[in-house]
């Protein structure tokens, strides 16, 4: 979705024109694939952060247009609504020092975002769901006047026939608290902000460890939840994934917004093929970039947001290749938190990358898909299933076994031993303490009654760099 569309609305003509480019696109990839012409370099790793904008009173500042032109930085851009954007890192290896290098670069980023406050916005904060949040907020007004947006509110009501998408999201707890309304635009999407990695390997290693990235999933959402509160209603840990899902339901096909339909081929390039297959095409702006840079099949690709998904991309001397995108992870507590959650990712998926063909053959990818949702409820406190264990596993367990894992991963991947002691160590520390972004949330209102204050406090201890565990409440 990065890719901006044409204002107007679409014609069938148009739909006709690109359905045929997005086939002849989508071959070109596949063929592309089969004669070894896609990029076998890697890993290489990104990494785009969603944010919010707030005021002085902690509530949303829908002014990312004046925010972005005072601060002027090509690697902060805007998202759906007018007080998120995403800010992002260059691409790096792991090896030596350079996770360090994005830690860094993302906290200089998130100062000058901080510095760049005027009357309009007070600060930037990094939050899975806004707990200071209200319904009204979410108007189509606070849109980002960017033609792509407008174009997606106006083609999902299209395929939705019009017809109001239901919300109901309910606590997993006895008793627990619900939310249920009906919407009619996808401005809802705007509740959820996340961290987004990016992981580029050889082309005939990717799906390998992009089956590894879903099994993967449950534990990392566990381990970083940071979204308990939707509009002061107490739900799941990370109640960004259901509204994210239900946001941009009740289109023609499967869900737009899911894990998927089961583990992916040897070939990667065979998941778009299934996209074309399967997603009705809603956004059908063909643009006068080249075939050869698949604009077509990158823009329908940008309208499925698998929580796991395929991204085709250039490297240098514009070789494509796909890259993996994992998407469960929320945005914040801390910048060092969140290097923290990278570093357990790429380890981890590194060192089951060689083993993951076994693991498919133990767990299926339905059960690896429901581990997800478990641990999206319940957090670290969630039971999850895993390849080759005849009884399940809390999902605090199951990240305690995956630490050894992802440190002999990073160490293969040259990684310097301080980094990763530093990084896994603070996992280790989450873990022992049991403090999450969610739990701490948690445990902050429960105590104060309060989301300004919960706020407040939260938002210093970001800009102090202090990871979760260290959080005093």
């Amino acid at each position: 979705m990065g890719q901006d569309v044409a204002a107007g609305g679409f014609t069938r003509a148009d739909f006709a024109h690109f359905e045929a480019r997005l086939a002849e696109e989508t071959q070109a990839l596949r063929d592309a694939f089969a004669a070894g012409q896609l990029a076998d370099d890697g890993p290489n790793i990104g990494l785009e952060l969603e944010a919010w904008l707030i005021d002085r009173n902690f509530f949303p500042a829908p002014f990312n247009q004046s925010f972005l032109e005072r601060l002027g930085d090509p690697n902060v851009v805007a998202e759906l609504s007018q007080f998120n954007i995403e800010v992002n890192a260059p691409v790096l290896g792991l090896a030596g020092r350079d996770l360090a290098a994005m830690h860094e670069h993302l906290s200089a980023t998130l100062r000058r975002c901080a510095a760049n406050a005027h009357e309009d916005v007070a600060t930037v904060v990094a939050i899975g769901t806004l707990p200071t949040l209200r319904e009204g907020d979410l108007s189509i007004e606070a849109m980002t006047p960017m033609n792509r947006y407008a174009a997606l509110n106006r083609e999902v009501q299209r395929a939705r026939g019009n017809a109001p998408v239901e919300i109901d999201i309910a606590s997993p707890q006895p008793g627990g608290e619900r939310f249920a309304a009906s919407y009619r635009d996808v401005m809802l999407e705007a509740a959820t902000t996340s961290l987004q990695l990016h992981l580029q390997v050889p082309c005939d290693r990717t799906s390998l460890y992009y089956n590894a990235s879903v099994i993967l999933s449950a534990p990392l959402v566990a381990i970083s939840a940071n979204a308990p509160f939707l509009f002061g209603r107490r739900l799941w840990q990370e109640t960004r994934i259901p509204v994210f899902e239900q946001a941009l339901g009740g289109v023609e096909g499967p869900p737009r917004v899911s894990m998927g339909h089961g583990w992916m081929e040897p070939d990667p390039t065979a998941i778009f093929a299934e996209n074309m297959a399967l997603y009705p095409v809603i956004l059908p702006d063909c643009s006068d970039e080249s075939s050869e840079r698949f604009p077509c099949l990158r823009l329908h690709n940008g309208t499925i947001w698998r929580w796991v998904r395929p991204i085709v991309g250039f490297g240098e001397g514009g070789r494509p290749h796909v890259r993996i995108e994992q998407r469960v992870m929320a945005a914040g507590p801390s910048v060092y938190d969140m290097m923290a959650n990278a570093a357990l990712y790429f380890g981890a998926v590194h060192a089951l990358a060689p083993q993951v063909e076994r693991m498919m053959r133990e767990m299926p990818f339905e059960a690896a898909t429901r581990n997800f949702y478990a641990a999206a409820q319940r957090g670290l406190d969630a039971s999850l299933v895993w390849p080759g264990e005849t009884a399940e596993l809390s999902a605090r367990a199951l990240v305690e076994r995956l630490l050894p894992l992802a440190e002999k991963g990073l160490g293969d991947l040259g990684m310097d031993a301080d980094l990763i002691d530093k990084y896994l160590g603070a996992i280790a520390a989450r873990l022992a303490s049991g403090r999450t972004g969610a739990s701490w949330q948690l445990a902050s209102y429960e105590k104060h009654g309060d989301f300004h204050r919960m706020l407040a406090a939260y938002l210093e201890n970001q800009r102090l760099g202090l990871p979760v565990h260290e959080w005093p409440l």
